[in-house]
């Protein structure tokens, strides 16, 4: 992010036992609660906004909202059977209508006619239990839309946590293996203390200790417990947002022992049996404390390229977002010059408040440009459905992404027809539909065995009447 964007929020989950979670620190600043603005009277709040992230931004109020607008008429949102009680916040530790203006379309940035794929997406909900239940909630507010993309962040306060020690894995990592379909995206500290502003001379003698190997085990335990958990596909995204001033993990302070220290990660975790991990490179958008490219590792240990692109500074437009220094142009040319999948971990409103031209294009920039993922921040001020102060962003977001499906069932295969006049193999499966019984044979006609399987599918029996000859005479 850029130098405005300041994270104070600090995490802490301690050590688990007997199945209670401990202290918390909760970030300072405040947390907008309730549904997206833009709601029919059915349209119930939840009781409560998601729990900001680790690393994700935690800004100061945001302005008044303007007047909520009537959404589309789709799924309600679902009303929560009670309210849930707060509990310590562990880790982390279609043209809009309803007053919406949409401007003339730029062919840079918006998706070309007659694009008829959507890549994968999802929303950050909360980091937990609560954030998998949420997926649902959103899908149904959305019409139905497939969230494809599950996204949630490990504590970043002590290597226990690091390593995967939070129960919530697990609520994610069944939510991942219920559709094959489905991506889990987990954002991984690469060093403790992540979030505890340590000097940058210390961040230097941190990472000459990972670049000589001394953090290597971590990483092995982390891959291990996602290969037991059965989720050895997880997308990690190591260090995000290492070109900026926030993370421990940053690496200004010394990129030739970042990228060692980051090739020695992928090398540790790719050594655990039976993992097939995707790492995610993922800089904030622009020029940060660093040029993001300075920080790149190496093709041979990155798989996808990701951006954090968030609306922000105030006053700049979509357009300049795409065209600045290190911006969303120079993102998908560098990923296609090292021949990479591109990514949007995290996006949304921020300094320019309800904004529903950045809504709209930065969505049009994602269908045109089909990232392997993408997964807006939603909450306030970034969000649309857990934030009340984006009616007009919420309605734009609600229209362009309802009704997204992706085939669910695959297609019955044709049956191939035989090359050779040799009886086809009976199948040990019987077919669902039950076969059309034949007609009964003619007692002039010998049937052919042409086997059950060719049979059923014409439908019965052939024969080969007594009396051909004579009939061609």
């Amino acid at each position: 992010m850029s130098p405005q964007r300041r994270r104070t929020m600090s995490r802490r989950i301690p050590s688990m036992t007997a199945g209670v979670l401990a202290s918390a620190v909760i970030a300072s600043g405040s947390v907008c609660t309730g549904t997206a603005a833009a709601a029919s009277p059915d349209d119930t709040p939840l009781a409560e906004s998601a729990s900001p992230a680790p690393g994700v931004a935690q800004p100061p109020a945001a302005p008044a909202a303007p007047t909520p607008v009537p959404p589309p008429a789709l799924t309600p949102r679902p009303t929560p059977t009670s309210k849930p009680k707060p509990t310590p916040t562990l880790i982390p530790t279609s043209t809009p209508t309803g007053g919406v203006t949409s401007p003339q379309t730029d062919p840079q940035t918006d998706p070309q006619p007659g694009n008829s794929t959507f890549p994968a997406f999802g929303a950050y909900l909360d980091y937990g239990p609560r954030g998998v239940q949420r997926m649902g909630q959103l899908s149904k507010w959305l019409g139905g839309s497939e969230l494809r993309v599950g996204h949630t962040y490990l504590p970043g306060d002590r290597w226990s946590n690091i390593e995967g020690a939070p129960g919530f894995l697990e609520d994610w990592a069944q939510w991942r293996r219920e559709r094959a379909d489905r991506l889990f995206v987990l954002n991984v500290p690469m060093l403790e203390r992540n979030e505890e502003r340590v000097s940058d001379t210390e961040v230097g003698s941190l990472l000459a200790q990972g670049a000589a190997g001394d953090f290597d085990e971590h990483f092995r335990r982390l891959a291990r417990r996602l290969v037991d958990l059965k989720v050895p596909d997880t997308v990690l995204v190591p260090g995000w947002e290492m070109n900026g001033q926030t993370y421990t993990h940053r690496c200004g302070p010394d990129p030739v022992a970042w990228k060692t220290y980051w090739k020695r990660i992928v090398t540790a975790m790719r050594s655990v049996p039976g993992q097939k991990f995707r790492f995610d490179f993922t800089p904030s958008r622009g020029l940060d404390a660093v040029p993001w490219t300075t920080c790149y590792p190496g093709d041979d240990v990155v798989d996808v390229i990701g951006m954090d692109s968030y609306d922000q500074p105030e006053g700049k437009s979509f357009s300049e977002q795409v065209s600045e220094p290190y911006g969303l142009q120079k993102h998908v040319d560098f990923a296609k010059a090292h021949h990479k999948a591109i990514s949007y971990p995290e996006w949304g409103l921020f300094r320019n408040g309800d904004n529903p031209d950045y809504m709209r294009r930065m969505i049009g920039w994602i269908d045109r440009y089909k990232p392997l993922y993408n997964t807006i921040t939603d909450y306030c001020p970034h969000g649309v459905w857990q934030c009340d102060v984006n009616p007009q962003s919420s309605l734009v977001y609600r229209s362009m992404l309802s009704g997204r499906l992706q085939p669910s069932v695959p297609s019955v295969p044709s049956v191939p027809k035989p090359t050779q006049p040799t009886q086809p193999t009976t199948p040990t499966t019987p077919p669902v539909t039950p076969p059309v019984t034949p007609p009964a044979t003619p007692p002039d006609c010998a049937p052919l065995n042409l086997g059950d399987w060719v049979e059923y599918w014409l439908g019965g029996k052939l024969c080969l009447r007594f009396d051909w000859w004579s009939r061609r005479s």
